[in-house]
């Protein structure tokens, strides 16, 4: 865990990976904030979601290890805890059509400031390509900067412009990744 600092001396919360808690890490990094969440509260999110689950899944012995929404010792938490971790915080997550291009988020987001940040969901290949998965990223506005707050990064990388911020979205999502828009709840 980190903090680097912008131009204008503001400290960037950054956790690096560790297993496979990226989600967690992309929380904490998008929140700016080491414990908005801990392993603890998203397991609880995770038994939970099991819990409401109408059409539970069979037991076995492997569900001690394997469950439904989260691996219990690496993690690798699936999008619904990061759902409903963000609406337990007040915020939404919009899904954005991949059919459409970067272009059609507003970056900007007028007056309002209702995009708290970027949430990317990206498939990775490690271990010489014989291990392939996914991966969480925040990207989130930090006076006035774009940042990438990817954890397997060394450091936060900040954006040059929204632009640029487009043609990274526009390769993510060329690369078979997710793009989820942060919303902060303005009711």
């Amino acid at each position: 865990m980190a903090r680097e600092e912008t131009s204008s001396s503001t400290q960037i919360y950054h956790e690096r990976q560790r297993l496979q808690f990226c989600l967690l890490h992309s929380l904490n990094n998008l929140f700016q904030k080491k414990d908005a969440f801990n392993r603890a509260s998203l397991d609880a999110i995770s038994e939970k979601l099991v819990l409401d689950d109408p059409n539970k899944e069979t037991w076995t012995p492997l569900s001690l290890l394997f469950k439904p929404h989260h691996n219990t010792i690496t993690g690798n938490y699936d999008i619904n805890v990061l759902i409903a971790a963000l609406e337990g915080k007040g915020k939404s997550v919009v899904w954005h059509d991949r059919r459409n291009d970067a272009s059609s988020i507003d970056l900007d987001d007028g007056s309002e400031g209702t995009l708290m940040g970027i949430v990317l969901n990206v498939p990775v290949k490690r271990y010489a390509g014989l291990w392939r998965g996914r991966h969480w990223i925040a990207l989130r506005k930090i006076d006035g900067v774009w940042c990438n707050l990817d954890s397997d990064l060394s450091a936060p990388q900040s954006f040059n412009g929204a632009e640029e911020v487009r043609e990274f979205l526009n390769y993510i999502i060329g690369q078979g990744g997710e793009v989820l828009l942060v919303k902060n709840d303005t009711q």
